[in-house]
């Protein structure tokens, strides 16, 4: 069986990684290693002692923002595995999930994406226990179920997942890795999804290789993070040619935090405090959501639309968003 190595990056959050590498511990098959891509200028110093190496890379920026792929990117370098694991921090691995992509993850097959199960508010709070985990966790509603068999095609580059992905070494040297100019939050992994189509490397759902989602603090569409989305976005256009993210730069034109003015998108506020209660996860939610948001902003305007009529609008509305760089 190939050796796995489990990559994760970090900034904060000691407890949601302490419950990673304790579900790592638990793995019917051991990974070969942890490598903790650390997003801070201090290392983690008080991780519970693991039955394999628990390795932690210092990747920060003199400017603050997060470097979330160029983390990915050291995390990978550091690792010795046949097969490189990726889970964010917030992922707490199923006891199979190792056997899962040791056995998914081939040479020549490309990437691929693992189920992600969300978990109530405080579920996760004394470590994993998944017989709970299994009874309470929730799908995504906008997400991929997994396919009936082990495995099946992703032919949309643009449902790349980074939450939980995994791919064989000589496949992430074929991606050439995550472009380090994204940088804050938002794009890197949009773009690597089209690195990877474009150099024909496969991306496939599988079934297994699970992870549960534990709940914390978070806006959909992400205002906190305004700024680095739309810089993110405009240099995916530069790319390729049209701007991504559509979802969210949507969600921030509704909100009027964003317009648009020959062809430019533009801040033309900041977001306060009634932008973050709207988009803001509540303790009720396992998952935020920015449909959610965008309904409610869209309330009045589609009143007597059926659900595809509003899915429709919303579509083209986005698409229009991200086509403004090509006209």
């Amino acid at each position: 069986m190939p050796s796995v190595s489990v990559l994760t990056i970090a900034k904060g959050r000691e407890a949601h990684l302490a419950n990673v590498l304790e579900g790592l511990a638990m793995q019917r098959t051991l990974p070969r290693e942890a490598v903790i891509a650390v997003m801070q200028e201090a290392p983690y110093e008080a991780l519970p002692a693991m039955p394999f190496p628990v390795r932690q890379v210092r990747v920060t920026r003199p400017d603050g923002h997060l470097p979330l792929a160029a983390a990915r990117n050291a995390a990978a370098a550091a690792a010795t595995g046949d097969v490189l694991a990726f889970v964010d921090v917030d992922c707490i691995p199923d006891p199979g999930f190792v056997a899962d992509v040791a056995r998914m993850a081939r040479p020549g097959e490309g990437l691929v994406m693992g189920e992600v199960l969300y978990l109530p508010h405080g579920t996760a709070d004394h470590g994993p226990d998944f017989a709970r985990f299994e009874a309470v966790a929730v799908r995504h509603s906008d997400r991929q179920a997994p396919p009936e068999g082990d495995r099946a095609p992703c032919d949309d580059y643009r449902c790349f997942w980074s939450l939980n992905f995994a791919l064989h070494r000589e496949d992430w040297a074929r991606s050439g890795g995550f472009d380090e100019r994204f940088y804050g939050y938002g794009g890197e992994d949009t773009d690597f999804g089209r690195t990877l189509s474009e150099r024909d490397i496969p991306i496939s759902w599988i079934r297994g290789a699970r992870v549960y989602h534990q709940h914390h603090a978070h806006c959909m569409p992400p205002v906190h993070h305004l700024h680095s989305v739309l810089r993110n976005s405009e240099l995916f256009a530069q790319k390729w040619g049209h701007r991504t993210m559509g979802h969210w730069l949507y969600g921030f034109q509704l909100l009027g935090l964003v317009g648009e003015e020959g062809g430019e998108l533009t801040v033309l506020r900041e977001p306060g405090e009634a932008d973050f209660a709207l988009c803001r996860q509540g303790l009720d939610m396992p998952y935020a959501n920015t449909r959610r948001v965008i309904d409610r902003l869209q309330a009045a305007e589609s009143a007597g639309q059926s659900n595809r009529e509003r899915t429709e609008a919303v579509e083209r509305a986005q698409s229009r968003l991200v086509h403004l760089a090509a006209e």
